[in-house]
């Protein structure tokens, strides 16, 4: 059985829900934030005695051959206890929840501690230059001095390490990548708050997002330099439709975007280029478990076949494992 760890809202796991029924393969979508409406115990001492009862389904961890972490949800705990018994259930089911994401052990297309650590963007940066792409002169931290020279000296961009959301008491912001002024004028808090990132800002000919399932890797390119406000982050839009394309990568690059992902210890990743000009590829950053349904609805690239197929292949490398084990 293939176990998909998820929430409700997660449209992506839908596609891949329906590929795991044209396929005939069985599975189970967990949609974590309805954990505590049902049951769920575990015996430590015996491996992979984990048992669930959720809305009339039962599953036995032992079951699962393979797994994939898509969006998964909070636990949201009963509503008629008191709001104080609320908060610390709700602990208690994250708690419980990171014990089986270590529990599923290598049967995950990428396990989430993988992905925590592959979300780290100095290590991207570090991994993908020491791969050989390209990558945009950086500097990274919080000191207004270097931040000054740096701008002083080529146009820049800003954007998060890690946080790309600022909660608000009404309304969350988004940061997106946005060209930055930096100078003698410029007020030193702005900077000293916390480390950023600035990067030269590569010209673009289209934004191209290249999704690594395995030993594939499906590219388009986005055409994000039509409208001022997608100019710099082709993510910034509110209306533009923008258009997307089928690209053919050279091999060297997919060769390097598949020796990245694995580098990470993943299996999937969601990288992001600029392609210039003069038609070389500029890296970005990694998604380790980014988005990509929308692609496969733009341009009919097979990710949804791909991931299951790659899912399909973990569940027989867990099979032959066990065979090898009792032979």
């Amino acid at each position: 059985m293939i176990l998909i760890v998820t929430s409700q809202r997660d449209l992506t796991s839908d596609f891949i829900v329906l590929e795991l029924q044209r396929k005939g393969l069985a599975y189970l979508r967990l949609n974590t934030e309805e954990l505590p409406k049902g049951a769920f115990y575990c015996r430590p001492e015996v491996d992979d005695a984990w048992h669930f009862d959720l809305q009339g389904v039962s599953f036995d961890l032992s079951r699962v051959k393979a797994a994939y972490f898509r969006r998964p949800g909070t636990p949201e705990p009963l509503s008629d206890i008191h709001e104080a018994e609320q908060a610390y259930a709700a602990v208690e089911w994250q708690a419980t929840l990171q014990s089986l994401y270590w529990a599923v052990g290598d049967r995950w297309l990428n396990a989430p501690h993988a992905i925590a650590l592959a979300e780290d963007k100095i290590r991207q940066l570090t991994v993908a230059r020491r791969l050989g792409f390209l990558i945009p002169e950086t500097l990274i931290g919080n000191s207004p001095v270097a931040a000054q020279a740096f701008a002083a000296e080529r146009r820049v961009v800003g954007k998060p390490l890690r946080n790309a959301v600022v909660k608000g008491q009404r309304t969350d912001r988004v940061v997106f990548t946005s060209r930055v002024h930096i100078d003698a004028q410029t007020d030193p808090l702005s900077i000293r708050v916390c480390p950023l990132i600035l990067q030269r800002e590569i010209k673009k000919r289209y934004d191209v997002r290249a999704t690594v399932v395995g030993d594939r890797v499906f590219a388009v390119t986005i055409d994000s330099q039509g409208h001022p406000e997608t100019e710099v982050d082709w993510r910034k839009t509110s209306a533009p439709d923008l258009a997307h394309s089928v690209y053919v990568l050279p091999s060297e690059i997919a060769r390097k975007c598949i020796a990245m992902t694995r580098s990470l210890g993943l299996r999937f990743g969601a990288l992001d280029f600029v392609l210039d000009p003069e038609g070389q590829l500029w890296f970005l950053e990694i998604n380790p478990n980014g988005q990509w349904a929308w692609i496969e609805t733009r341009t009919g690239h097979p990710i949804a076949a791909a991931i299951v197929a790659e899912l399909a292949q973990i569940a027989n490398e867990q099979a032959t494992a066990g065979d090898l084990a009792t032979a």
